[in-house]
């Protein structure tokens, strides 16, 4: 439904927000958790490429849902777009839990012993109804719908009793819309990790009534027993709103984890020149590669066009390309939009002392949103879901 034959652009995404919003409240709220298949109409919005890469941000899609229904009314899905927003901030302040997920993967790749159990459970060959064909759809595609990526992530884990860190890297690999703290968070949710304790168990029934009947698979696990891990530290205190000089010339920085620089940086900031960096190896897999690609080159023209100043292309996110363009721009500073954790931060955790021994400083601006939201992201999603109201008055969207 989503893969590239929908063009990776904002003018895209802002083209099937426009067709979705009707949809936002009951009709999505009635039929959100249904996949009646990849060939056929659904009520979910498609817009989840677009905001993992942030082509369209969570602040426009709820302004615009929120400008035509109520909060009551467009509840649902609302709080599914903030999913993304509290994974993140969750993660943000316990940043060791992806360290242990990319230590864990990496182990069980090396040392599980049924390495052609995992392969055919990412082919689909394992016979089992429904999984099968999900694991062919997210090859093909490049999406999963979220209840098919639930029972898809609970089969491998309680039925064929895989580990949950290669089924999360399989997701990874393919899935347009992969995040670390998405994906990462979402695996160990059903697992009984992350609210231990606390497991998904696909059922037959569940598959075949929010498949339409497609699907109703058997010899499915009959209980899910939540795994268990050593504890992680308790979750730190974000840090401090990253600082820049606004007055300063900058070179601007566009990565993969934020490609909508018109509305996280004021026109009047100085910008001389802007680099986009379309680094595949932060990337996981070759559709997203191909679709940060594609977008990558819309959005140095886009802009280019709204700063007013010449945009370029590098492949990959290094010193001394970043040092050239700076030193041809005749700037001291070089601001991009703050990084969650992942491979992007990471990449410019170990840029911003290089560019510093020479001079230049690297200041990543946090948005304002984030700033909002993360901060609520210290426990479960319930208490953060109390919280959105209020944070939603306060930024001015009801």
């Amino acid at each position: 439904m989503v893969g590239l034959t929908v063009a990776p652009s904002r003018d895209a995404a802002l083209v099937r927000l426009a067709q979705f919003v009707p949809d936002a409240g009951g009709r999505y709220d009635v039929g959100r958790n249904t996949d009646a298949g990849p060939d056929h109409p659904s009520v979910v919005s498609g817009l989840s490429p677009y905001l993992r890469h942030r082509l369209i941000t969570e602040r426009e899609v709820i302004a615009q849902v929120l400008a035509v229904h109520d909060l009551d009314a467009a509840g649902k899905f609302v709080q599914e777009v903030l999913w993304r927003t509290y994974w993140k901030g969750w993660l943000e302040m316990r940043p060791s839990v992806w360290l242990r997920f990319l230590e864990e993967r990496d182990r069980q790749r090396d040392a599980f012993p049924a390495g052609r159990a995992i392969l055919k459970a990412e082919q689909g060959q394992t016979g089992i109804e429904g999984f099968d064909d999900w694991a062919r759809e997210l090859v093909e595609t490049g999406y999963l719908h979220n209840h098919a990526r639930m029972w898809f992530a609970s089969i491998w884990i309680f039925t064929l009793r895989l580990p949950w860190t290669l089924g999360a890297d399989f997701f990874l690999r393919h899935l347009l819309d992969a995040d670390a703290a998405s994906n990462t968070l979402s695996w160990r949710w059903v697992a009984g990790l992350q609210t231990a304790g606390k497991t998904y168990l696909a059922t037959a029934d569940n598959i075949a009534r929010y498949t339409n009947g497609r699907f109703a698979p058997k010899g499915l696990a009959r209980e899910a027993l939540a795994l268990t891990e050593a504890p992680f530290e308790a979750a730190q205190s974000l840090k401090e709103a990253p600082r820049h000089d606004p007055g300063q010339p900058s070179i601007l920085l566009v990565t993969h984890d934020d490609m909508n620089p018109e509305s996280a940086f004021d026109c009047a900031a100085g910008i001389r020149a802007i680099i986009v960096a379309a680094d595949g190896d932060l990337l996981w897999g070759d559709g997203a590669r191909r679709f940060v690609d594609l977008a990558a080159a819309e959005t140095a023209a886009r802009a280019g066009a709204h700063f007013g100043c010449g945009a370029n292309l590098i492949e990959r996110l290094d010193a001394q390309a970043l040092m050239s363009a700076a030193n041809a721009a005749g700037v001291k500073q070089i601001v991009t939009s703050f990084a969650p954790v992942g491979p992007v931060a990471d990449a410019l955790a170990e840029l911003t002392p290089a560019l510093a021994r020479e001079g230049v400083a690297l200041a990543q601006v946090r948005r304002d949103w984030d700033s909002a939201f993360w901060p609520h992201a210290k426990k479960g999603f319930f208490p953060f879901k109390e919280r959105i109201p209020a944070v939603l008055r306060e930024s001015g969207l009801i």
